[in-house]
């Protein structure tokens, strides 16, 4: 026996679990196929959205709480800067589906929030240009997450606590034996107790059957512009945000490296063949819809893509994560499929992937995760 436990993928959730883990268990193997924090994994990009604020399953918001208890207690024990504490906006038309949804689920998780006018916003944040007709909603919790520092920072805090990692390991099968979990790499195997099954685009080829037909690879790409006065995009003046005006949606984030500023078209995840065969350059298409956005809503950004970048990440076929043990035997465990919506519970999941694996704690009220919801009874 290798171990108590492997969790094969040290990206967003991964490297969260395998911190976690080494909390609780002095076994533990973490196993990447690249470099942890990888410039090709669903982490790339530099920052992910953190929020309390959000429309659909209220069951989401103590995964949130959590989450954000957690992100303080990593930042505390590596002494880094993960979360960018600046707040965040959603934006859209008034009486729009997107912020009545929104406001209903803050209603039943009473968030706090405060609901800006277009007048508040031209007063607070003249950055953005909005129509006549559009609002935003303040999260004053909200942030921007440095997605590099926080897998690095997780990963080197395992360590501390004695986990082993094995970069540039790729596993290519597991199988269940009557002696554990044999996980290969190559001409190389090991034997755990329990494995978790956190690496992303790359999890499909280790999935069983049943979820292979509920789960896709897609395309996430991001773009980056430049501000004609960078103060006013600083991280102090400029929050997150999502906005969903109209035919226009677009989120983003401060310039948090004090020149660029992210501005993304929203919700354009495309399927793509594979994890390693995502195309990194933006369509033509691509393209002049952002710039097309952001000439409307950014006045103060230079129209002109100064950088983009495009990442793979595994997509449910109902959007929602697949978090839970993989058959009866309860030594497989998934952590994955967040369906581009995942590094900003990530500390959250992967406490819960990694008591539930280790058997330290089962977390109820999480049954719309749960794998078996895809299995014919």
């Amino acid at each position: 026996m290798n171990g108590k436990l492997a969790v094969i993928g040290l990206g967003s959730v991964g490297s969260m679990a395998l911190w976690q883990a080494s909390q609780l268990s002095d076994s533990v193997v973490g196993f990447e196929s690249h470099s942890p924090a990888h410039g090709r994994s669903a982490t790339g990009g530099d920052t992910r959205l953190f929020r309390m604020i959000f429309r659909g399953n209220p069951a989401y918001y103590p995964i949130l709480e959590r989450s954000r208890e957690l992100w303080a207690e990593l930042e505390a024990e590596t002494g880094q800067d993960i979360l960018t504490r600046c707040g965040g906006l959603s934006i859209g038309t008034a009486d729009g589906p997107y912020l009545r949804s929104l406001l209903e689920t803050t209603r039943i998780t009473g968030a706090a929030h405060q609901i800006l006018s277009r007048e508040d916003m031209a007063e607070r944040y003249p950055q953005h240009n909005l129509r006549a007709d559009d609002i935003a909603v303040y999260d004053p919790n909200a942030g921007a997450l440095r997605t590099d520092r926080a897998v690095t920072a997780a990963i080197t805090a395992a360590q501390a606590n004695g986990a082993t990692v094995r970069s540039n390991t790729p596993i290519e099968s597991i199988t269940e034996t009557d002696d554990g979990v044999v996980i290969t790499s190559g001409a190389n195997s090991w034997t755990f107790e329990r494995v978790i099954v956190a690496s992303g685009a790359w999890s499909k080829q280790l999935m069983p059957e049943f979820l292979k037909t509920h789960t896709e690879t897609k395309r996430i790409f991001l773009s980056w512009f430049v501000a004609r006065e960078a103060e006013q995009f600083s991280p102090e003046k400029f929050p997150i945000f999502i906005r969903i005006s109209g035919d226009r949606s677009m989120y983003g984030a401060p310039a948090v490296d004090g020149v660029t500023v992210k501005a993304t078209l929203d919700g354009r995840g495309a399927p793509t063949p594979g994890a390693d065969s995502v195309p990194r350059d933006l369509s033509k298409a691509e393209i002049t819809e952002t710039i097309e956005t952001v000439s409307e809503f950014f006045p103060g950004l230079i129209p002109s893509i100064v950088r983009s970048d495009a990442f793979p990440d595994l997509f449910t076929s109902d959007s929602q994560p697949l978090m839970g043990f993989l058959g009866e035997s309860g030594r497989i465990y998934s952590a994955t499929g967040f369906s581009g919506a995942g590094f900003k519970m990530a500390s959250g999941y992967g406490e819960i992937a990694a008591s539930e694996a280790l058997g330290k704690r089962w977390f109820d009220g999480l049954d719309f995760l749960r794998p078996q919801r895809f299995q014919k009874s």
